[in-house]
C-alpha cells in the first residue's frame, strides 16, 4: 500500500482453486482469519481437511479450536516449505501482479472495496 502493509487471508478450495472466503487486515492477527473461515463454512459448508502454514495465527488456540469444534482435520505445511501450499502461493503471486503492483491503495478499506467489486 502507499503507507504500510496489508495482510490478505484467503480460504481456497484445493480441488477447484476457488476462493471461498477472504479478509484484509492491517495487522497480522487471528481475528480476520477466523472471520474468513467462518464465512467460508457458512457459504460453502464444512471441509474435511484445512491446510495452513505454521504462522502463529494458525497455530493459535482460537484458530485450531474453530476447526476442531467443527470436526475439521488440521494439516500444516512443513516449516519454510512454500511449495507445500503451491495453489495459495500462486494465488498470492497473481494478486500481487494483477492488483497490488498496479494500484497504490491508501487504506485497507480502499483495497477491500476495490477487491470486492471484482
Amino acid at each position: 500500500m502507499t503507507r504500510g502493509f496489508v495482510y490478505l487471508f484467503a480460504v481456497l478450495d484445493w480441488a477447484s482453486r476457488r476462493v471461498l472466503g477472504w479478509r484484509l487486515s492491517n495487522t497480522l492477527t487471528t481475528d480476520f482469519c477466523l472471520d474468513a473461515v467462518q464465512e467460508a463454512i457458512i457459504r460453502h459448508g464444512l471441509p474435511t481437511i484445512f491446510n495452513t502454514d505454521q504462522g502463529y495465527q494458525f497455530t493459535s488456540h482460537e484458530f485450531a479450536g474453530l476447526l476442531t469444534q467443527h470436526g475439521i482435520q488440521i494439516s500444516m505445511d512443513g516449516k519454510g516449505c512454500g511449495r507445500d501450499n503451491v495453489f495459495v502461493e500462486r494465488l498470492w503471486k497473481s494478486i500481487k501482479y494483477v492488483e497490488v503492483y498496479l494500484h497504490a491503495y491508501d487504506t485497507v478499506n480502499a483495497a477491500a472495496r476495490a477487491w470486492s467489486a471484482t
